[in-house]
C-alpha cells in the first residue's frame, strides 16, 4: 500500500509537470523556424544522451542491464511505450509550430475522461453512472466539432490516444521512471541519431554548418540542445507520479496542461477561437466539471462513511 508521504509527492511532482507541459508551446514555438522532424530528432537524441549520463553517474555502466532483468516483458513494454511518446512528441509539436495549438489543448482535455475509459478496459476499473454521462458529454462535443467543422479533430484524438496509452503502459511498467525513460530512450537512440546525421550530410539539417548550409545559429542550436532537459523532465516527473498517485488523481490534475496551452495559443498565439468552437470545447468543460464533481463528492462520502465506521 502506498504511504501517505509518497502520495503526496506523487502530487506535487504532477502538478510541476503539467505545469511544464502547459508553458511548452511558448518554448516549442520558438523553435518555429526549424522543421518540426528535426525538432522531434534532435529532442529523441538530447534527451537521451542527458539520461544516459544521469543513470550511468547514478547507477554505472551497468544500469541498462539490471534495470531488465528479471522482467521479460519489460524491454518490449518500454519499447512500445518509446515508440507512442515519440509518435506524440512529433505530432504535438507539427501542430504547435503549424498554429494548432487550441486543437492540441483540446486533446489534453479529452485525455483524462479518455483515461477513464482506458482504466475500462485495460485495468478492469468500473464507471460510476455519472462517469459514463461526463464520457457521454465529452463524446457529444467531439461530435460536434466534427460536423460543424467537417473534419475529424484528428489532432486532438491522436495526442489523447497515444498519451493514454503511454500512461498505461508506464503505470504497468514496475521500473524506476529515470531508468524507464532511459530504456525508452536507448531503443530510439541509434535509429534517430543516424537519421538525424544523414539529414545533417545531405543538408536537411542545419545544426552544423557543412556542405555550405549556414545552419540554424548558435541561439536555435542551443534551443534544440536544452530541448532534451525540456523532454525529459516532464516524463521523469509524469513516470514518477503515475505510479504513487491513482489515475483518477493523474486525470483531474491534467487540466493544468491543456488549461494553459489553450490560454497561450487563444491570447499569446492569437489562434481563431469562434462560436462554434466554443460550443463544442463547452462540451468538454462540462464533462470534466461533471467528472470532477462526482469524484469529489463520491470522496467526501467515502470519509463521511469511514469517520462513522
Amino acid at each position: 500500500m502506498r504511504s501517505g508521504d509518497d502520495a503526496v509527492r506523487g502530487t506535487w511532482v504532477a502538478i510541476a509537470t503539467f505545469v511544464m507541459w502547459g508553458l511548452a508551446p511558448l518554448y516549442w514555438h520558438l523553435l518555429v523556424a526549424v522543421p518540426s522532424l528535426q525538432i522531434v530528432l534532435h529532442r529523441v537524441v538530447w534527451s537521451a544522451l542527458f539520461v544516459g549520463v544521469f543513470l550511468f553517474w547514478r547507477d554505472g555502466r551497468s544500469w541498462l542491464r539490471s534495470t531488465l532483468r528479471g522482467q521479460p516483458k519489460l524491454w518490449w513494454m518500454l519499447a512500445l511505450s518509446g515508440v507512442l511518446i515519440s509518435c506524440n512528441w512529433g505530432l504535438y509539436i507539427w501542430a504547435v509550430n503549424a498554429g494548432h495549438v487550441v486543437e492540441t489543448a483540446l486533446g489534453y482535455f479529452i485525455n483524462p475522461l479518455l483515461n477513464v475509459v482506458i482504466g475500462v478496459l485495460f485495468m478492469r476499473e468500473r464507471l460510476r453512472p455519472l462517469q459514463w454521462v461526463a464520457v457521454a458529454i465529452a463524446a457529444a462535443g467531439v461530435t460536434w466539432l466534427t460536423v460543424q467543422y467537417g473534419q475529424f479533430p484528428w489532432i486532438a484524438l491522436a495526442l489523447a490516444c497515444s498519451f493514454g496509452l503511454y500512461g498505461v503502459l508506464r503505470k504497468l511498467a514496475h521500473v524506476d521512471s529515470v531508468a524507464g525513460l532511459g530504456v525508452e530512450s536507448a531503443y530510439l537512440f541509434v535509429p534517430v541519431l543516424g537519421a538525424l546525421l544523414w539529414s545533417e550530410l545531405h543538408g536537411a539539417g542545419g545544426f552544423l554548418p557543412i556542405n555550405g548550409a549556414p545552419g540554424y545559429g548558435a541561439g536555435l542550436s542551443a534551443l534544440l540542445v536544452l530541448s532534451g532537459l525540456v523532454t525529459a523532465l516532464p516524463l521523469v516527473g509524469f513516470a514518477y507520479a503515475v505510479r504513487r498517485i491513482s489515475l483518477t488523481t493523474v486525470g483531474i490534475l491534467q487540466y493544468i496542461a491543456p488549461t494553459l496551452q489553450f490560454l497561450i495559443g487563444v491570447f499569446i498565439l492569437h489562434e481563431a477561437f469562434d462560436r462554434t468552437r466554443l460550443v463544442g470545447f463547452a462540451c468538454i468543460w462540462l464533462a470534466l466539471l461533471v467528472f470532477v464533481g462526482e469524484g469529489l463528492w463520491r470522496r467526501k462520502m467515502d470519509n463521511e462513511v469511514g469517520e462513522l465506521v
